[in-house]
């Protein structure tokens, strides 16, 4: 008796706590029917939930503004989240321990956070850093390692991998994905991580490399889920001024330092092509390895580069699907590039979005068949740094003051929970009628067999509309300037 007095003294402050500190798990507004979420832009409101309208039994050929067909369904959701590159883990390790841990639980816990379930990870450093680039086999100038004996991920131990580990403890279903920015400069054609173009003779070596840091990292604790080959195989920016100088690598056809092409259409993601064909997916395979590849990782405009790859039946044949950035193109060429490919998945692994207008985006990218969404940089300081390269992360979904280190939420912290909170991992997209000029939306059912309905009011006026799934229906009226989330179980018919 005594222990159970005792455990209801400690339930009734955990409750307490949760309501004082402002906990965002979802607090029921009724016992059954539909519950929704509101973020306004101008952060009036912030993941509050609100009434929703009565529902009703729906009636045939009622009509409704937004129709869901739980019947007609898309693709399965691997997961949403932003990324744990050098920035966000700096400022994270800023923190103390107390604060960090919160922050982190705020991110990737699903009850007390927003869920993030999928991040992405750097092999080596990205742009985004304070301290000297880095590959973990690196050697001085003119020297090469082969054979990998100086291979180390010893400097990711310093505060990245400790963040990837609490990450983990607040979040044991977190997926992981890494991408690197260069492979060792002794391996390219500058001998430099900036810029050039990796030598053919390394394509082994190089795929060895990706085996050793899966299983370092897998020694470590943190398994990784996915790779891809090269974040954004177009650039090469030692062709740039020198203040634009980042870690990069052009995967063209090369021979020697002065011989290579800079890859017109037919033969853009040959060399990519190659190294997964005949070096990557076979040493995995012969490995054990069982982390999946992901091709491309660069912008929607260039379908060629992915298409060459897949294309190869032997080169898809290891390839899970295609990663993809939006700087530049459309969200709809990944649904063009999934009716080419309809056995290959298609990513969205690079591209921060903001305001209303962001999560507008978000939507297009999920309705055009993407299985994730990545957001980039997740945590800068009020400065926007540290970053040593040339570009501005823009504001995150977190900032920490550079001198107090105080923790500020932006919008898109709760912009992106609207999504990620309540979309489960194996969520099907389902059928949700067209969008309007400055109306989106996106739904899907969870594998719990909740429809959960995403909708973005990029209007200054408030919106009042029907929903209908065919069994359910129920009146909703969306903020101006807004993003609305509406859960309901059931599954529709």
């Amino acid at each position: 008796m005594a222990a159970l007095l005792r455990f209801r003294r400690v339930t009734r402050l955990a409750v307490l706590c949760g309501f004082l500190c402002g906990a965002i798990a979802p607090v029921a507004v009724q016992a059954q029917g539909v519950r929704s979420w509101v973020s306004t832009q101008d952060m009036s409101q912030v993941l509050a939930e609100k009434p929703a309208g009565e529902p009703s039994k729906a009636k045939p050929g009622e009509k409704a503004d937004i129709r869901i067909d739980v019947a007609k369904t898309y693709q399965t959701m691997l997961g949403m989240g932003s990324s744990f590159e050098h920035t966000t883990c700096a400022n994270l390790w800023r923190l103390e321990p107390g604060a960090r841990a919160e922050v982190v639980e705020k991110l990737v816990s699903p009850e007390t956070g927003i869920g993030m379930n999928l991040m992405r990870i750097c092999m080596g450093t990205p742009d985004f850093t304070g301290e000297p680039w880095y590959s973990y086999d690196d050697m001085p100038p003119g020297k090469k390692d082969p054979d990998l004996e100086h291979f180390s991920i010893d400097k990711d131990k310093n505060y990245i991998l400790p963040v990837l580990k609490l990450a983990l403890e607040k979040n044991p279903n977190l997926l992981y994905y890494a991408s690197p920015w260069s492979p060792p400069g002794w391996m390219k054609t500058c001998d430099d991580m900036i810029g050039g173009h990796l030598y053919p003779k390394y394509y082994g070596v190089y795929a060895r490399y990706f085996v050793k840091f899966v299983e370092a990292y897998r020694q470590e604790g943190v398994p990784i889920y996915a790779v891809t080959v090269q974040n954004e195989p177009g650039v090469n920016k030692r062709e740039d001024v020198l203040s634009w100088w980042y870690p990069s690598c052009q995967w063209s056809l090369v021979e020697d330092e002065d011989t290579w092409w800079p890859a017109p259409h037919d033969i853009m993601g040959v060399p990519e092509r190659d190294f997964i064909r005949d070096h990557l997916g076979p040493e995995f395979r012969k490995q054990g390895i069982e982390t999946r590849i992901w091709c491309y990782d660069h912008n929607l405009s260039n379908l060629w580069y992915p298409r060459n790859i897949l294309s190869d039946a032997k080169a898809a044949e290891f390839v899970e699907g295609t990663a993809f950035h939006p700087y530049a193109g459309k969200a709809e060429a990944m649904g063009e590039f999934h009716e080419e490919f309809p056995n290959k998945d298609v990513f969205l692994s690079e591209g921060s979005t903001r305001g209303v207008k962001g999560a507008a985006r978000i939507m297009d990218f999920l309705r055009n068949w993407a299985r994730s969404y990545n957001a980039w940089v997740t945590v800068a300081d009020s400065n926007g740094k540290p970053n040593n390269g040339p570009f501005h992360a823009g504001e995150p979904a977190i900032t920490v003051d550079a001198d107090t280190l105080a923790v500020t939420y932006n919008f898109e912290y709760y912009m992106y929970g609207q999504f990620m909170k309540f979309i489960q991992r194996g969520a099907v997209r389902i059928d949700s009628g067209e969008i309007e000029p400055k109306l989106s939306q996106v739904a899907f059912k969870n594998p719990d067999r909740t429809v959960v309905l995403v909708v973005a009011n990029l209007d200054k006026k408030p919106r009042e509309m029907k929903i209908s799934d065919g069994t359910v229906a129920f009146e909703a009226n969306v903020p101006a300037e807004s993003v609305c989330t509406y859960k309901w179980p059931g599954g529709g018919r």
